[in-house]
């Protein structure tokens, strides 16, 4: 770990300048400005007095950040499956955060679960198969590559009224779950 490009970080962060670190940590410009550039150490005594003045510790300056992920492997997914349809999130760990969205697959014949009447807006695309998507009284067929937008004023629910698995890309704003 660089401890000064660490320091310059937390600096800049807090929106100090050198001279105002300085005055805060009771020690020169030029030398927070040495450390800063990784050209002298700080002892531990000095490295406190600096990290009081960030408004942090050495525990927490020194612990390890965790880096970023970027690729998500299968266990950061969450299924449902149902005896009917099978509740894809597509977004990693977005249902324990109730997010979406959503990828459904539905078998022939099979419903999804009705939605309640809610705010907001639902938009879905057919991936694969037809649908039929019911809202209130209004039955809607949705053929494959169609896309579908409602408002959540009414309840609705999808069914699959084709022959093979239905695949249905869904997003609701805000999420209804």
């Amino acid at each position: 770990m660089k401890i000064g490009k660490k320091l310059k970080e937390l600096r800049t962060q807090n929106g100090l300048t050198l001279e105002e670190l300085a005055n805060r940590s009771e020690l020169t410009k030029g030398f927070l400005s040495q450390l800063e550039r990784d050209l002298t150490s700080p002892n531990i005594s000095a490295l406190e007095n600096i990290l009081e003045a960030l408004g942090t510790n050495l525990a927490d300056f020194f612990q390890s950040s965790k880096e970023e992920q970027i690729v998500f492997h299968t266990q950061d997914f969450f299924v449902n499956e149902q005896e009917d349809f099978v509740t894809e999130y597509i977004v990693p760990n977005a249902q324990k955060n109730q997010m979406e969205p959503i990828l459904l697959t539905l078998k022939p014949g099979a419903k999804s679960q009705e939605v309640k009447a809610h705010e907001g807006e639902e938009f879905g695309y057919v991936l694969k198969g037809s649908i039929v998507l019911v809202v209130g009284n209004k039955r809607l067929k949705v053929k494959s590559k169609e896309t579908f937008y409602i408002t959540g004023k009414e309840g609705h629910y999808l069914e699959n009224v084709s022959s093979v698995d239905a695949k249905v890309l869904w997003l609701s704003t805000p999420p209804v779950f």
